[in-house]
């Protein structure tokens, strides 16, 4: 079956018509301020006082993977689960979890019809009104805790309207989205700090000192306790997996079913965070079986080959990652520096706004060729020719292509037979993975 990403579809069903429309009440995506979504919540009575408890999580990589890992430990422990992250990957109920399963259409159109009736004609931007129905779904839907991961930053973002959240979690924070957080690691980290709350425990992610100084001094303003990753916490990579470190604890856990160094680190976070919630009772047992257990999409997600092309040998590899910033980059670096059995060609579409050469420059040592692809419906990726050139600019093999059909045409079948990664861009994986749902469904 030839390769073909979905395109856009023709707006059709109750849901996408909502979508669509709830896309035009403001004029900019993204427009931070709290006050839009402040009244609108009033307007619904403040379905924020009214969840279960809250862990909110901000910083700027690992945010998903965090909530993932403790996800899977609180439900192995027993516990009922909300979560709300974003974006997602092929459909948008993927945003709203309501006690592990996706919300469905028909109460997702019924809460954001009924959120749009109370704003009324007042603006707002799509992540404020989605934001309040998924505070909506969280508030009538019974469960024993919600997960939340901010949108963009901490300070002015939407989730932040959680006054009293049971745990705060910051994860490593580093450049990305400057042109609203502001130009500097310490800008960034102060927006991101701004969601500890006055005496709300936070588990911190490993920092640069730089941020984590941003984050101590919030900490004290508002007499948040922190446990921080390298100094209350600590993982070490073992043969089998890897050892989490307190210094009254020591827990030896499975290698994470999520693909990666850096997901060590992340799962590392979840153990305290899970830990931390003390009155949740999430034994060691729990803790490993969500480690082995973990399911989270596009992060360094190994794809059957055979069902994008059947042009390769077996033994080819296809993986797929949605990361687009410099420390994601490094991440894929690191990973990339044990991939030296074989070439490695990059498939690559980022959007305006992130940096190419900073993403491409840790990767650049152990890629063969960069095949540079257009976003399908995306009017802000990237031009083509600004991937090619960054590529280039850092030694590296790098062409065009119209589509990742063509380019996986013209990546060479081997020997040595090829490993392939697709990455750049958390919009790009989604359409792939929808290929390949497609392609497993028919």
């Amino acid at each position: 079956m030839p390769f073909r990403l979905r395109t856009t579809v023709p707006v059709t069903s109750p849901l996408d018509s909502t979508l669509d429309r709830l896309t035009r009440l403001h004029p900019k995506l993204i427009d931070l301020s709290l006050g839009r979504i402040e009244r609108l919540l009033a307007r619904l009575h403040h379905p924020e006082y009214k969840l279960p408890p809250v862990v909110h999580v901000a910083g700027t990589n690992g945010k998903g993977s965090v909530i993932a890992f403790l996800h899977a430990m609180l439900k192995a422990a027993g516990h009922r689960v909300h979560v709300y992250t974003s974006p997602h990957l092929c459909r948008f109920n993927e945003r709203i979890v309501l006690d592990g399963r996706a919300i469905n259409d028909a109460l997702l159109v019924a809460l954001l019809e009924e959120c749009e009736t109370a704003n009324g004609a007042n603006p707002i931007t799509f992540f404020e009104i989605t934001t309040a129905a998924a505070f909506l779904a969280f508030s009538r839907t019974p469960a024993d805790i919600v997960l939340l991961e901010t949108g963009l930053g901490g300070r002015l973002d939407a989730t932040n309207l959680v006054a009293r959240p049971r745990l705060c979690a910051i994860t490593p924070i580093s450049l990305d989205h400057q042109h609203f957080l502001g130009d500097t690691l310490l800008e960034i980290a102060a927006e991101k700090a701004a969601i500890l709350k006055t005496e709300i425990p936070a588990v911190i992610g490993r920092q640069a000192p730089e941020a984590l100084n941003v984050i101590e001094e919030r900490s004290k303003a508002v007499r948040a306790p922190l446990l921080v990753a390298g100094r209350d916490w600590s993982t070490e990579i073992t043969p089998d997996g890897f050892v989490y470190r307190t210094s009254t604890k020591q827990i030896a856990l499975p290698r994470p079913a999520l693909a990666g160094a850096h997901q060590i680190d992340n799962a590392g976070m979840a153990t305290a965070c899970a830990l931390a919630l003390t009155e949740f009772n999430i034994s060691e047992t729990a803790i490993s079986e969500g480690v082995r257990a973990v399911e989270w999409p596009a992060r360094l997600q190994k794809l059957d080959i055979t069902c994008i092309t059947n042009r390769f040998p077996k033994e080819a590899e296809l993986w797929l990652d949605g990361g687009h910033n410099p420390a994601a980059g490094k991440a894929l670096g690191s990973t990339a520096s044990a991939w030296t059995d074989r070439p490695l060609h990059l498939v690559v579409g980022m959007m305006q706004g992130k940096d190419i050469s900073s993403f491409l420059t840790p990767l650049a040592p152990f890629v063969d060729t960069v095949w540079a692809v257009p976003i399908d419906g995306e009017r802000n990726a990237h031009p083509l020719a600004a991937i090619t050139d960054a590529a280039r600019n850092l030694g590296i093999s790098a062409s065009s292509c119209k589509d990742v059909e063509k380019a996986l045409g013209a990546i060479p079948t081997g020997p040595p037979c090829p490993r392939i990664l697709i990455c750049g861009s958390l919009y790009l994986a989604g359409q792939i993975l929808a290929k390949q749902s497609d392609a497993a469904a028919a």
